[in-house]
């Protein structure tokens, strides 16, 4: 029978969470799985556009992503609490009021991604980009207090190298002054939009383990809040175009194909393996799982879209490998300590005895 406390607590007569050995995906099978799915995701997305362009309406899809991973949480957090003894639900508002705070933050960052569009070209955006990596560390030891070896700092300022790396197209002279002639601005917004794709991820995560709450119950709260955000974008873009293609709801699925429907899976997938890792492994985890998802997606374009692989495309490759290897292998396959030189006690040693006088 349910029960609650005064605390907000909601659950059944035991409050204790499952332990981590009952949980059946191990965090690399999910980092794998997300890999796949992200560098999937600009693949579907090229794939449903018509004429170069969309026929349908893409502030819809982010809405219905949001509403399917609520959809499927609401269900798993249904099928939990009829299994499970142990399922545990803060309901207190001094808990809920903070769900909001992520999709807030991912509000701003994409109104900031659009000004540093007005400033910078697309390559040098997506270059720029790459300093979330580096600032999700920052903040992951600062906010969340994790501690990160040297070898392991080294393997993500290595990270960030290897997938700028592979995204520069080439020295010519085109290229290289684009990426050092954009205005201050440009520079000062791609660094502010890099801080709150960090800030963002690190507050989920943050949220994710604050207590011992049911994951599901957890995803319901984030992907409430996160609809209806979604929600009151497509309404601000109603009023802003004078209602013009009529009210969003009108239009939801307009243009909707059997792509564009796996656009909105995958986006939705997407969603609720991050809450996972989150949950259970760490932000850094995601951010590895997500910059080999963007090489994956380069070679799969090699034969898709017949996009030429460059020598800056295998060198990055090569370096984000050796990232990974450096950050999670044990201290122990990476150096090699050598081993302790025992002394032969019959090896006379000089010592010397300084003679003092007395004075």
């Amino acid at each position: 029978m349910w029960k609650s406390n005064p605390r907000g607590i909601i659950g059944f007569a035991t409050h204790s969470s499952p332990p981590a050995a009952s949980i059946t995906m191990k965090w690399y099978l999910v980092a794998a799985l997300l890999t796949v799915l992200t560098s999937s995701q600009g693949i579907l997305t090229t794939l449903s556009q018509s004429n170069g362009g969309y026929k349908y309406d893409y502030a819809t899809v982010p809405f219905l992503a949001e509403v399917f991973k609520l959809l499927v949480s609401s269900v798993l957090l249904w099928r939990e609490c009829k299994s499970s003894p142990s399922v545990r639900m803060t309901t207190d508002w001094k808990s809920i009021r903070l769900y909001p705070i992520p999709s807030i933050i991912y509000l701003i960052h994409n109104n900031v991604q659009f000004a540093t569009l007005t400033y910078v070209d697309t390559s040098t955006y997506q270059i720029m980009g790459n300093l979330k990596i580096v600032t999700t560390g920052i903040l992951f030891r600062l906010f969340l207090k994790k501690k990160l070896s040297n070898l392991q700092w080294m393997a993500i300022v290595l990270l960030a190298v290897g997938t700028t790396t592979s995204q520069v197209k080439g020295c010519g002279a085109t290229s290289c002054d684009s990426l050092f002639s954009s205005p201050i601005p440009g520079y000062l917004l791609g660094i502010l939009s890099a801080c709150l794709s960090a800030l963002a991820g690190v507050y989920t995560e943050f949220l994710m383990k604050k207590n011992n709450d049911s994951l599901y119950w957890q995803n319901v709260q984030l992907y409430t809040f996160g609809s209806i955000f979604n929600m009151g974008r497509l309404i601000l873009d109603d009023f802003g175009s004078g209602f013009e293609k009529g009210p969003w709801w009108q239009r939801l699925f307009n243009g909707y194909t059997i792509t564009t429907w796996l656009v909105v899976l995958n986006l939705g997938s997407t969603g609720l393996l991050v809450s996972w890792l989150m949950k259970y492994a760490d932000n850094i985890v995601k951010v590895y799982s997500t910059s080999m998802a963007m090489l994956l997606t380069m070679i799969i374009s090699v034969y898709l879209f017949s996009f030429k692989p460059t020598l800056q495309l295998f060198l990055g490759i090569i370096i984000c490998m050796m990232s990974l290897h450096m950050y999670f292998a044990p201290p122990s396959m990476l150096v090699d300590i050598p081993p302790t030189v025992k002394e032969d006690p019959l090896i006379l040693r000089e010592v010397t005895v300084e003679k003092r006088t007395g004075s």
